[in-house]
């Protein structure tokens, strides 16, 4: 089912751990030649070792997604080198927890600026190519928290909520362009997602959330994502809820 992505080039975000790298170790074994990029230069020179131990090629491209101009050379980068951009997949992400009054503004500021003006700034670096190219493919990792709020993930929910409005805007407006645009919203998943929470309890409480037993693991994204670029070119899977078997809840 994967054949016809061989040789597809994919800019993969918030790749040093996680659903990142998964997703490119995913991407990877499908044909695909990753471009992995994050601010950790170690872990993603040992990721694509590791994918060139299994067969394949990958590629690293330092830099903070935060910061709009590294943003961009992300997507540059990956251009000059290949030629192309069929794939984008925006896996940067953290979480602060704490409500608006305990949780300070700065904190507030960087969970946004990391979740959703990260993402933002990588499409609209990845839009004239794919345009040029008549496809692509963006997809955009968000969370349930960008289905459900929580009083003490007040600036993780307001980043998430604001990343699928975003998607489906960018999804209508690309469409027609033969750009399919998806978001992937992730239950609790075993990754280091708590290390960057600065309550240190709060940090503790989401180490627990994310280790217990029955947790999706981020090869479980990575499936999804494959899934979705594997489709024909007709199909576009705008959105994919993915949740532990044990997570009940009515959202």
């Amino acid at each position: 089912m994967n054949n016809h992505l061989d040789g597809r080039v994919a800019l993969v975000t918030g790749a040093s751990s996680g659903i990142g790298a998964a997703a490119a170790r995913s991407l990877a074994a499908a044909g695909v030649e990753p471009v992995v990029a994050a601010r950790r230069a170690s872990k993603l020179d040992a990721l694509v070792g590791e994918i060139a131990d299994g067969g394949g090629k990958a590629s690293v491209v330092v830099g903070d997604v935060s910061r709009e101009e590294d943003a961009f050379r992300m997507v540059e980068e990956t251009v000059e080198r290949h030629g192309r951009i069929d794939i984008l997949v925006n896996s940067a992400g953290m979480i602060d927890a704490g409500g608006l009054e305990s949780l300070a503004i700065d904190r507030w500021r960087r969970v946004i600026e990391v979740n959703l003006m990260g993402t933002i700034y990588t499409c609209k670096a990845a839009l004239p190519q794919m345009k040029a190219q008549r496809e692509g493919d963006i997809i955009n990792i968000s969370s349930t928290a960008g289905r459900r709020a929580a009083g003490l993930m007040g600036a993780y929910s307001t980043s998430k909520f604001g990343l699928t409005g975003f998607t489906e805007g960018l999804r209508q407006e690309m469409g027609s362009y033969g750009v399919r645009v998806s978001i992937v919203e992730p239950g609790a998943t075993e990754t280091d997602v708590a290390e960057a929470i600065s309550d240190p309890v709060m940090r503790d409480a989401m180490r627990n959330h994310v280790s217990r037993n029955g947790v999706l693991q981020p090869s479980d994204i990575a499936d999804a994502i494959s899934f979705i670029v594997s489709l024909p070119r007709r199909a576009n899977v705008s959105q994919i809820l993915i949740r532990p078997t044990d997570d009940t809840a009515a959202m």
